[in-house]
């Protein structure tokens, strides 16, 4: 008879225990999944769209998969779940919106956009990650953006962002190479601009 070990956590969500396992997994309500994770929802949605908007958007959209999903949600690591929607739903899109052609704004277009000031929340956003940094990272194509924001924003190991992309191990060690060699080509005046004012 084989003995197990089990190692005593937290429960990945309210209502999730993974001490007995013959126990019934008893899901949480809607209301205490997004009280508890929507603020790293968020966050890995504005990294991957860099914009509020479209973050916003994204992180209603993920909420909305969970909710149609919960019931047939087989316990395990749910913030991993949760990224990997995020991460799926993202990467859906923008492949959606290379296949739409879009048309010009026409003549009064200074009259159609709002102002170019910030808001409190565009305004915290930038001063935690610089607007260059932000904007290498919009420049990479979207599989190499969701590589990299995953690797170091998020903090994800190699293993885990290929289970959350749905990819090979060694993919996601090829897409995060060249995200950070083109980020690194992208930043690069950072570099010389440093050692002008050192000299």
């Amino acid at each position: 008879m084989s003995e197990s070990v089990y190692l005593v956590t937290e429960p990945a969500i309210p209502g999730q225990d993974d001490r007995d396992p013959e126990a019934q997994w008893v899901p949480p309500s809607w209301d205490e999944i997004v009280r508890a994770h929507s603020a790293r929802v968020y966050r890995l949605a504005y990294r991957l769209t860099g914009n509020q908007h479209d973050a916003e958007d994204l992180t209603q959209e993920v909420f909305v998969r969970v909710f149609r999903s919960l019931a047939t949600y087989t316990p395990g690591t749910f913030e991993g779940w949760l990224h990997r929607i995020t991460t799926n739903l993202f990467l859906d899109g923008a492949r959606r919106r290379q296949r739409i052609r879009f048309e010009g704004l026409g003549d009064d277009v200074e009259q159609r956009i709002p102002g170019t000031e910030q808001s409190p929340a565009q305004a915290w956003d930038d001063t935690h990650l610089d607007g260059d940094i932000q904007a290498a990272l919009q420049a990479l194509p979207p599989d190499y953006r969701a590589a990299v924001v995953l690797c170091d924003i998020e903090g994800f190991s190699y293993e885990e962002i290929a289970a959350t992309m749905g990819v090979k191990l060694g993919t996601v060690r090829s897409r995060i190479h060249r995200g950070r060699a083109q980020l690194r080509a992208a930043l690069a005046h950072r570099d010389r601009d440093r050692r002008v004012r050192e000299r």
